[in-house]
């Protein structure tokens, strides 16, 4: 959507002035099609803005029409609104007016298209429907919910087949809508300490979660790391090589390869690794 058409956007459809907006678009007289073609051709061939926010303000009020849909979600009117006229606004950038149809037929995807991207961001707190499955069977599902209680196999597979979705996603997306929001913390006014049971922040606990042990075991950790680097730059040239192919590298080499490699015995960088070892430990010890 081009900045520059931002202008047309109501920005303050707060409770104290809904109804004077809701009037103020209810007043704003509609286009004919030769006079919206007119307007989408001067904004189209020659830029004007003047002509786009007339296509905008003339349709506000199917706008209306179409959020006062979306009413049941849970969520301020006004919201929904402002979200479908960004829709009407995207539509009216991308209108052409050679194919003959009204502004509104071509605006009504993108104004449900927004409303829907608000509903599903803003329904609960947790994100319902993160799939385009999920998404399509969100607002479907809904409609026959206001009608059925758990769907049935055979309503859920009829669901799945007209929206052409599996019908495990059926099912989770009916459990995701049936299931609700809970507050991790009790609310300051709940009567019952039983009932503190029934909260997150009771049973999800994090024992691990002191600030002073975590930066104690955080710096404990860098020094035993300091302490191995300094053990291991006092080994000599064979050891350490032995030590990192068996123990640090990704493919970690076999007695046997090593053995060839240096023209010794298997027995001989057995003994060369633990010898090896032992110096790390005892300088552990030393430090401790």
């Amino acid at each position: 959507m081009s900045n520059a058409l931002a202008f047309a956007l109501p920005t303050n459809l707060s409770v104290g002035t809904f109804d004077t907006y809701l009037n103020a678009v209810a007043q704003t007289p509609t286009l004919s099609h030769e006079q919206e073609r007119k307007l989408a051709l001067r904004y189209r061939d020659e830029g004007d803005l003047e002509a786009a926010k007339e296509l905008v303000m003339s349709n506000l009020r199917f706008v209306v029409h179409v959020a006062r849909g979306y009413s049941g979600y849970g969520l301020p009117l006004p919201d929904i609104i402002q979200e479908g006229n960004v829709g009407l606004m995207k539509a009216v950038k991308r209108f052409d007016p050679d194919v003959g149809v009204r502004l509104v037929t071509f605006a009504v995807h993108w104004i449900r298209a927004e409303i829907h991207e608000y509903v599903i961001k803003n329904w609960r707190i947790v994100k319902i429907a993160t799939t385009k499955a999920q998404r399509k069977l969100f607002f479907n599902l809904r409609k026959s919910k206001n009608n059925l209680g758990w769907l049935s196999h055979d309503e859920a597979k009829a669901v799945a087949n007209d929206l052409g979705v599996d019908l495990k996603t059926v099912y989770e997306m009916e459990k995701r809508m049936d299931s609700s929001d809970m507050a991790f913390d009790m609310p300051h006014d709940e009567p019952s300490e039983e009932s503190t049971y029934a909260f997150p922040v009771s049973y999800l606990e994090q024992h691990n979660s002191d600030p002073a042990d975590l930066l104690e075991n955080e710096q404990w950790q860098g020094y035993e790391e300091n302490m191995l680097s300094e053990a291991m730059a006092e080994l000599d040239e064979r050891s350490l090589d032995i030590l990192n192919s068996r123990w640090l590298s990704e493919e970690k080499a076999t007695l046997h390869d090593l053995a060839a490699r240096y023209n010794v015995s298997a027995e001989r960088i057995r003994q060369l690794e633990k010898n090896a070892m032992n110096k790390l430990k005892a300088a552990f010890v030393l430090e401790a």
